[in-house]
């Protein structure tokens, strides 16, 4: 897995986006509770199926999302096979794994880094704390998260009804 580094670096740290608008001390404490985590190109960040208790902020480089389907293979065959779903860029997201901040289930994806990654890795209970100590502080990580999974969500009706217009268009041939 990756390699950790207590310290971050505070410049780095506060160029990601999800911390625009927060305050000096907001951020600092934000940066006292993350790890560093510099993840090689071609190494796993996490596995679908493992159990999450962290989320990742993400400060350079891309990674990609793959995801198990089952397939059908042949007349009555099916396997399990990897579909790549996404490619996240640091430029444009400014995290993931944030799911595992409000549930204790399992990573719905797999992440492997594309390019060489700089992360900052929050744990649960961390943030918990941190969000007790400061609840100003704690409702607006709240909210961001909340904003972006409200926009994930959207996307992905808006991907279901693609795909099933054109499953239906696909069937009724």
């Amino acid at each position: 897995m990756a390699k950790r580094r207590e310290k971050t670096d505070s410049a780095r740290f506060k160029k990601i986006e999800m911390l625009s608008g927060f305050s000096d001390t907001e951020v600092e404490a934000l940066r006292r509770i993350a790890k560093e985590v510099k993840v090689p190109a071609g190494e796993v960040i996490m596995r679908e199926g493992d159990v999450g208790d962290s989320m990742y902020l993400f400060a350079e480089g891309q990674v990609m999302v793959t995801k198990n389907l089952t397939l059908k293979t042949g007349k009555r065959g099916f396997s399990q096979a990897e579909k790549s779903m996404v490619r996240l860029d640091a430029r444009y997201v400014s995290f993931f794994g944030d799911m595992a901040m409000f549930e204790n289930d399992v990573r719905s994806a797999t992440l492997t880094a594309s390019t060489d990654c700089l992360l900052y890795e929050i744990k649960r209970d961390d943030f918990e704390r941190l969000a007790q100590q400061n609840c100003a502080l704690g409702y607006m990580l709240v909210r961001r998260i909340a904003e972006v999974l409200c926009h994930r969500v959207r996307q992905g009706n808006q991907d279901i009804l693609k795909l099933t217009t054109a499953l239906s268009i696909a069937l009724s041939k």
